[in-house]
């Protein structure tokens, strides 16, 4: 790519407002992310008990649909993030390419 039209983008507006957006985003999901995985694991180490209570009267404990629910929460903050890069991250991109690679 040239110097030059590297250095209009990174001079543009909408690119530092990209950065910008995307940066707080992800280190809002990450902060998420952390915050219930370490919690799992901190159950685990802290209250073995609670997650050793069977769930009825069948051998499944409280500590599997736990374990569960995180997988699926990373599942689902990472289809939050796509949705997001793919409708307005890659809309600014493309307005931003627009304006400087004339």
């Amino acid at each position: 790519m040239n110097d030059d039209i590297v250095v209009r983008i990174r001079a543009n507006p909408k690119y530092k407002e990209l950065k910008a957006k995307r940066t707080s985003f992800g280190v809002l999901l990450t902060i998420l992310m952390m915050v219930v995985y370490y919690g799992y694991i901190a159950l685990i180490a802290w209250n073995k008990p609670f997650l050793a209570q069977p769930l009825g009267s069948g051998v499944t404990t409280v500590g599997v649909p736990l374990g569960m629910a995180v997988i699926v929460f990373t599942i689902v903050i990472t289809g939050i993030y796509v949705r997001r890069a793919n409708t307005e991250f890659d809309a600014l991109t493309a307005q931003i390419l627009k304006e400087e690679v004339k």
